[in-house]
């Protein structure tokens, strides 16, 4: 049986599938199962009953605490990591829900969208990434449609470096999540998980109701330089999937 204490203090590089940072030995050595069979027992990916994404069929409407996005500008910061174009922030706001605040950490981009609504697949999401002081991680989800060029993917896509090379900084390029929001709050929310291996669960979901739009022209020259890199939806298994009034 594969042993988790066989990584020891040793450090080892690899990237954590949310933030796009380096993994703790531990987390990686979840990774490695997945390619070593028998390495150890089946992954949480295949084993999980709270993954994500999900395609939201059924939902509890009830009132919920109104999203409070207090966002700021801060200079572009982008990377390539192989898979998709993070651009990170270091204080540059937080999601408040109720008493609960989450500190703005980074978004990037998924195609297709991963989360469906009515079984709708959309061609591409940006998940807005944040985490508590206490440690709980919260991703929201803005959907895109086919339609007008979005302003700031333009900003975004035309900026991605061609190699992995770490973070590329666009100091007199002021840049906001905020500009990823759409006017309507409204939302889904529901408890799942990373979205790639080790797929960890406890991770609190926030899809918004409301797609934004990005051209068709944006849409070919991301998947130019990424191939699709989210998985279909898994299954909801007795979740509720709560929905604002």
């Amino acid at each position: 049986m594969f042993n988790l204490e066989h990584f020891g203090k040793r450090p080892i590089i690899a990237v954590d599938p949310f933030f796009g940072a380096a993994m703790s030995n531990r987390s990686f050595a979840f990774f490695l199962c997945l390619f070593f069979v028998g390495a150890c027992s089946a992954s949480l990916c295949e084993t999980g009953r709270k993954q994500s994404p999900i395609d939201i069929r059924d939902s509890k409407k009830q009132k919920m605490p109104e999203l409070i996005f207090d966002y700021h500008a801060e200079s572009l910061k982008l990377a390539n990591d192989g898979h998709t174009v993070r651009v990170r922030f270091k204080d540059a706001g937080q999601l408040s829900i109720g008493q609960q605040h989450y500190a703005l950490q980074q978004f990037h981009f998924h195609t297709p969208g991963g989360d469906r609504i009515a079984g709708e697949e959309f061609p591409m999401a940006a998940h807005i990434l944040h985490k508590s002081t206490s440690g709980q991680l919260l991703a929201v989800v803005v959907l895109f449609r086919l339609g007008a060029e979005n302003p700031l993917l333009a900003r975004v896509f035309n900026r991605i470096p061609e190699r992995r090379d770490g973070d590329h900084v666009f100091a007199s390029e002021p840049i906001s999540a905020w500009d990823l929001v759409p006017k309507n709050h409204g939302h889904f929310r529901y408890s799942g998980s990373l979205t790639a291996s080790p797929c960890t669960e406890g991770v609190e979901w926030i899809v918004l109701k409301q797609p934004l739009e990005l051209s068709v022209a944006q849409l070919e020259l991301y998947k130019r330089k990424f191939a699709d890199n989210i998985r279909g939806p898994r299954a909801l298994n007795q979740r509720v999937v709560l929905e604002s009034q």
